[in-house]
């Protein structure tokens, strides 16, 4: 069983009763976690403003998805839940080229060499030529595709919620090897984005635990144990590790919804250091630091070499924050209604706030040198660019 992460994401795929009732239970004295209310910025340090902004189709339409925007040296791409794949210059935002795969994509884009590769709740992998989106191959996993494929070119890496990961050709989409772990009886709906690192391909399962395969054959090289589930009920032995990884100078970092923030060292996967915050979202790293949004929508600011926390912003608690970016200098995170906010990497405080649309934003923002990339749930993809006072 899979629980959903948010609560602007249950219309579409919805939590049993029973375990509905389990989650307000847990709520403290029946008291319901409002979110906080934003308050005003007195000069605020940053002028954010929206370069261009398109349409990227339906966007998630109230189901939970992994849809989030690529950032490439050619297009910037996107897709919907209707199924729709779209190109966007970079510098303008104008459509390069749109297809419609006619499936619920619910994944991506990823791309592997010259091929954009989306997942479906159907369990496909989808293919399509970089250049101009034609359908390359299609290939057929054992369960719901919720994971965003990856590849390096010859091997293209995809995940099922069934636990399981494949490595498939990137010629055709036949199936090379595959990987495969027990799922715990309850986990959050949602799954790391595979990282290659060399020849190894490192992922991040629902059990905590993170493993390190052979790119070409999916032999297993490590596993490590990144939360350890415990307490009496399923709810507090979640432990997925549900956010992307960051790739710094000297280690891996992870999160995990088993509490821990952790760097390791991808080669061999030995703990560097641990850190004590709670998350499902992806990680961002800038100057000396790594920035995490926990589950409560605090933001950390985390000495990246010890792990010792430098800050903590609790301004944002319960606006079901995104994943952090690191744009201009700056940490950034968007909001359940669509805000975006700016913070100062040496202390936490917001100086800056924008706005795209009144959607939840979920994904995590992606940066060039000059322009941030934002994807809203209704589809609305905007790039930012900031001014400074």
């Amino acid at each position: 069983m899979r629980v959903m992460r948010g609560s602007y994401a249950v219309a579409a795929l919805l939590i049993p009763a029973l375990l509905a009732g389990t989650l307000a239970g847990c709520s403290n004295k029946g008291k319901v976690r409002e979110p906080a209310k934003l308050v005003s910025i007195d000069n605020p340090a940053v002028q954010p403003r929206n370069a261009w902004s398109a349409s990227a189709g339906s966007g998630s339409d109230k189901f939970f998805t992994e849809l989030a925007p690529s950032l490439q040296v050619d297009a910037v791409y996107a897709a919907d839940i209707k199924g729709r794949v779209y190109a966007f210059g970079v510098d303008n935002g104008k459509r390069l080229w749109e297809v419609n795969t006619k499936s619920r994509v619910a994944a991506g884009p990823g791309v592997s060499g010259d091929l954009i590769l989306v997942g479906t709740l159907e369990g496909e992998i989808i293919a399509l030529k970089r250049s101009d989106g034609s359908e390359v191959w299609r290939a057929q996993l054992s369960s719901e595709a919720l994971g965003t494929p990856a590849g390096d070119g010859n091997v293209v890496v995809a995940r099922s919620v069934d636990g399981r990961v494949f490595g498939l050709s990137a010629a055709n989409g036949s199936r090379l090897w595959s990987f495969d772990r027990t799922v715990p009886e309850l986990v959050l709906r949602g799954m790391s984005r595979p990282i290659i690192v060399g020849p190894n391909v490192i992922i991040g399962m629902e059990n905590g635990r993170m493993a390190a395969l052979n790119l070409a054959d999916g032999e297993p090289r490590w596993e490590q144990a990144i939360s350890v589930p415990s307490g009496r009920t399923v709810l507090d032995r979640l432990v997925d590790i549900d956010g992307d990884m960051v790739l710094g100078d000297e280690c891996l970092f992870v999160a995990s919804f088993g509490g821990e923030v952790v760097c390791l060292d991808p080669a061999s996967g030995q703990v560097g250091w641990r850190r004590g915050v709670k998350s499902y979202n992806s990680l961002a790293a800038g100057g000396d630091k790594l920035f995490v949004s926990d589950e409560s929508g605090v933001i950390w600011g985390l000495d990246a070499k010890s792990g010792a926390a430098a800050w903590k912003q609790e301004g944002l608690l319960y606006r079901h924050t995104s994943p952090p970016a690191f744009f201009g200098g700056y940490v950034v995170v968007g909001d359940y209604e669509g805000y975006l906010h700016w913070m100062d990497p040496s202390n936490g405080k917001i100086i800056g706030r924008s706005r795209v649309g009144s959607s939840p934003i979920t994904a995590q923002p992606v940066t060039s040198e000059n322009l941030l990339y934002v994807q809203n749930a209704d589809g609305r993809l905007a790039a930012i660019t900031l001014s400074k006072k």
